[in-house]
């Protein structure tokens, strides 16, 4: 039997930390001979949603697409890991509903910390009302109520958020366990 495919979907608001996170993850697993890709929302909007806007549709278009390539690549083994803000649950739940071994892991951060941490000024913009459908400003963020993993990159280090996520794929099977020194 050949490696289990999974996908471990991060979501939170822009600058949460979720692609940090995803490229930290996948050098780890691969390291312990998972094969990974990752999809992140930035890069499939350029490749693969081109013309896509940040309407409502086109955002949910966005995520299903990244679901279906996520979906393909999983059930041949692969570990997807995706970075997208995701924003809306129920499109969030037609992916989980499409794929095995469907992880999400919440990047939860306040928007006063992220707008602190913002060097291109965008939340003090949004806020302001300078840019229109901003996620969690002035468009909806639907938190996830019971993701498998929940971290939170205002209180915890980048390396205890890593910790909690690979804790959880062990615990399931889906990652060898790394031998501890």
């Amino acid at each position: 039997m050949g490696q289990q495919g999974f996908v471990v979907w991060f979501t939170g608001l822009s600058g949460a930390g979720k692609s940090t996170l995803a490229e930290h993850l996948a050098p780890i697993l691969r390291e312990r001979g998972v094969p990974v890709e990752i999809l992140d929302g930035d890069e499939v909007r350029t490749n693969l949603s081109k013309g896509l806007g940040f309407s409502k549709e086109d955002r949910d278009t966005n995520i299903l697409r990244i679901g279906y390539v996520a979906k393909l690549l999983a059930r041949n083994g692969v570990c997807v890991i995706t970075a997208a803000i995701s924003p809306y649950a129920d499109i969030r739940q037609q992916v989980r509903d499409s794929v095995d071994n469907f992880i999400e892991v919440h990047v939860d951060c306040s928007i006063d910390e992220l707008s602190r941490r913002d060097v291109k000024g965008l939340y003090a913009k949004a806020l302001r009302g300078e840019i229109a459908n901003f996620t969690g400003v002035s468009d909806p963020y639907e938190a996830p109520e019971t993701p498998e993993v929940r971290v939170n990159s205002e209180h915890q280090t980048e390396q205890e958020s890593l910790n909690d996520i690979l804790n959880y794929l062990e615990q399931r099977g889906l990652v060898p366990v790394a031998a501890r020194a």
